[in-house]
């Protein structure tokens, strides 16, 4: 299930915008133009999907006057339109409607509506609601079910797995929704998780801050040889042939802990020992190559700490995972865009114009426009920036 369409209205600095993304994106612009209030905006999408989850996102943000347009606005709205879910092939388009409106620091469902749309076969109603009463169809336009009162602050999509389930359409729209990877907050401080002995469970999916990339890494590392040879290739393309593979030592308690070993020495780096820049490496293979991927993965920054011979190899992981899920990545990097010259990704460009964010996507004479602006990358790369005279 891809993004074809999103509009945001009024959430954050993005005021007025509409957005048409590819398979693989990259937007790119400068500090505090928006970037990251666009995956936030996803962010707040994917917890629309799971019950309580949307108070919760707005508590942890402060209230909803930190959300707001200019801290003043009524309210926020979004608009989504995606592909069907569980089908590449199907022409049919799904669009899910919410409209907030702001009660003190918190906030009550004003109209939320899930509808698909068939070319030359119509529109077929899942569900509409409008403050706490909520209508389900049974797919045309005949309504089927009145759902009792709502809380005011809790989305009815999230009631999918309920016996009030709109359809089994609706419950895998919410359930792709709510698989999402939005990346935003790696922790690799030294009392981060993944310097720490994990609980050696069986988990598959990155968590959106990444503290449970150690447990993640020692399953797929150890069960799946696809995965195993992504990560191994990686690292020895990054770090060269002294990179041998990953090692998970038990520690007491049923946990495990992250080692690399190298071919020169005779005892591994442990976790504690390695470097921001690996740390945060490992932490995009995993993401960007799991097995089994979310329908979208949106990184925040993936260039943050790396060095630049890294960044294509983590170009290349985002344009193989690209054809699996929707990736979209945002940069400020001159070297990270550079990175993608082959592979042809959606460049949008976000720019803030009184106070809101424009976003657009660029291509043709516009597009070449900005891979000239960041041509600088190249001279970084090949050292001639190192090497001009500062007096010149």
């Amino acid at each position: 299930m891809k993004i074809l369409s999103l509009q945001v209205r009024n959430f954050r600095s993005l005021k007025n915008v509409t957005w048409q993304p590819g398979d693989l994106n990259l937007v790119i612009g400068s500090n505090a133009s928006g970037k990251s209030n666009l995956l936030q905006a996803l962010e707040l999408l994917s917890a629309c999907a799971d019950r309580g989850a949307l108070p919760q996102y707005v508590r942890r943000a402060g209230g909803m006057e930190p959300l707001v347009w200019d801290g003043t606005a009524e309210g926020f709205s979004f608009s989504l339109t995606t592909t069907a879910p569980g089908s590449a092939r199907t022409k049919r388009r799904f669009r899910y409607a919410l409209d907030l409106i702001r009660v003190g620091s918190a906030f009550r469902i004003r109209h939320e509506g899930l509808d698909s749309e068939l070319p030359g076969k119509g529109t077929a109603l899942f569900f509409r609601r409008s403050g706490a009463e909520g209508v389900i169809f049974d797919g045309g336009n005949a309504p089927r079910l009145k759902v009792p009162p709502l809380p005011e602050d809790h989305t009815l999509l999230s009631i999918a797995g309920s016996p009030f389930a709109p359809s089994q359409l609706t419950g895998a729209f919410g359930e792709q929704l709510l698989r999402w990877s939005i990346y935003q907050d790696f922790r690799t401080d030294r009392a981060a998780p993944v310097r720490q002995s994990n609980l050696a469970q069986y988990e598959t999916a990155v968590s959106p801050d990444g503290s449970n990339l150690v447990p993640v890494l020692h399953t797929l590392y150890n069960n799946s040889q696809r995965f195993q040879d992504e990560v191994d290739g990686a690292m020895g393309a990054a770090f060269g042939e002294d990179f041998d593979r990953l090692l998970f030592p038990p520690a007491a308690d049923g946990r495990v802990q992250l080692r690399l070993r190298w071919k020169s020495r005779e005892r591994p780096d442990t976790a504690d020992q390695l470097s921001d820049g690996t740390l945060r490496f490992l932490f995009l293979i995993a993401a960007l190559s799991n097995p089994s991927p979310p329908p979208l993965i949106a990184i925040d920054e993936p260039e943050t700490g790396l060095h630049p011979r890294m960044l294509p190899i983590v170009a290349e992981h985002a344009r193989d995972a690209a054809d699996r899920s929707q990736v979209i990545l945002t940069t400020h990097s001159a070297e990270f865009l550079d990175a993608f010259s082959q592979f042809e990704p959606t460049v949008s460009v976000t720019d803030l114009e009184g106070g809101a964010t424009s976003l657009r996507v660029v291509a043709g004479e516009e597009l070449d426009y900005w891979l000239r602006a960041y041509k600088l990358g190249q001279l970084y790369r090949s050292g001639t920036l190192e090497q001009m005279d500062p007096a010149a």
